[in-house]
């Protein structure tokens, strides 16, 4: 086990080695700390002010998809820039991550003008910005992914103040039912279950483990830390909180998931004192997962599936296989790509084609049946219909019209 500031000096020598800014988020996505190599350090704090933390979201929604595919991620962020993060843990619990970026994995010139428009509104002079940031390959973007999970993953962190704190509270809770809690005290407090879950739904850790703690003082009380009964009790609270979670707006699959490693888990524990801290951690869990991250998850897709599609737009590309590409079945693909882009697949697809076909025509000794197909068109006349379409002109006129200038 490592601590935070382990953890911070990992992010402060990878950050120096390889030239890429990194920083450390906590479980909300908020930023603990910034190691700035590149003058593109401090844009997604700009944007994040801009959007009202929507760089925070996406940060966590990245953290937590490093947790969920096994220690580390490449996403894309809603100003369509490339970061990757691997996950930081306390007790086995997922409670950040390091997030390198940002970065473009395409050269400025070749990006598009949709691209720009992502930036505009949010940022000022987006194409000086873009000029700052660093170009990076997407192999070495992969390989950069990899050296941070490497250097990070298994460095996973315990405060043990923390669970200090946490059996104080209940120590002192206990006394206090003692002295001061008069009749019931003893016996199972249902109101503050209820005030616990409404903390889960509203996301409030702090809240969550403040009312734990006293339940948890009343649960050692009236069963005399019975670890059967305490036990009992626990595995009661996880089931009930977790749907908790579930109106909070935290995503069915993912805590269906933690609810059946939780419950085989249980039967591992042997002391009162495991079973609370682990039961802390779980609480924490819970309420970290009551964000709307449904619009941060459909960028991240949009952004993956449109990379997809610069890297192959030469070759036969179908939603089939984009779709595949981003995990989603084809028709549910489509409906949040039309949704977020505000076109077809196809007419994205044919928008893409024609732009890479423009700079092809600015070259003389490229014939024009030869662009079609470089361009990723099965035919001359197709090409040529999709081109005037969009632009006006004739594949031929715009060569002719460019050249003259």
């Amino acid at each position: 086990m490592e601590s935070m500031e382990n953890i911070r000096e990992i992010a402060r020598i990878y950050s120096e080695s390889t030239g890429i800014d990194t920083r450390l988020v906590d479980s909300s996505g908020k930023t603990i700390s910034l190691t700035c190599s590149t003058e593109a350090c401090r844009l997604c704090d700009v944007a994040n002010k801009k959007t009202g933390g929507k760089c925070e979201k996406t940060h966590l929604y990245g953290s937590i998809q490093a947790d969920r595919f096994g220690g580390k991620y490449v996403f894309f962020c809603h100003l369509g820039l490339v970061h990757w993060v691997t996950p930081v843990y306390k007790d086995d619990q997922l409670e950040g991550g390091i997030v390198a970026g940002p970065v473009l994995m395409v050269d400025p010139v070749d990006l598009l003008p949709t691209d720009l428009e992502l930036m505009e509104g949010i940022i000022e002079n987006p194409l000086d910005v873009i000029e700052k940031i660093p170009v990076v390959t997407p192999s070495r973007v992969d390989s950069l992914s990899q050296l941070l999970y490497y250097s990070a993953f298994s460095n996973r962190f315990s405060v043990v103040s923390e669970a200090l704190d946490t059996h104080a509270d209940i120590a002192q809770y206990i006394q206090y039912l003692k002295t001061m809690g008069g009749e019931g005290a003893d016996h199972y407090p249902l109101d503050k279950e209820n005030k616990l879950i409404t903390m889960i739904t509203l996301g409030d850790k702090t809240g969550a483990q403040k009312v734990l703690n006293e339940i948890l003082a009343h649960t050692f009380l009236s069963t005399g830390r019975d670890f059967s009964l305490v036990k009992a009790r626990i595995l009661e609270l996880v089931v009930v909180l977790s749907r908790a979670a579930l109106h909070g707006g935290a995503d069915n699959n993912r805590i269906f998931g933690m609810n059946y490693k939780y419950l085989n888990q249980i039967n591992e524990f042997r002391t009162i004192e495991e079973l609370t801290i682990w039961i802390s951690e779980i609480i924490k869990t819970f309420t970290e997962c009551v964000f709307d991250l449904q619009d941060v998850k459909h960028i991240d897709v949009i952004y993956k599936s449109i990379e997809y599609i610069r890297r192959n737009y030469m070759k036969k590309v179908t939603l089939d296989d984009v779709a595949e590409n981003v995990s989603l079945s084809p028709s549910y693909f489509s409906r949040i790509f039309k949704q977020e882009t505000k076109t077809s697949f196809n007419s994205y697809l044919n928008n893409v084609r024609i732009e890479m076909s423009k700079k092809l025509l600015l070259d003389e000794d490229i014939p024009l049946v030869d662009i079609a197909v470089l361009a990723g068109f099965e035919n001359q006349s197709y090409y040529s219909r999709v081109f005037k379409q969009i632009t006006g002109l004739s594949p031929r006129q715009f060569r002719e019209k460019r050249l003259r200038r």
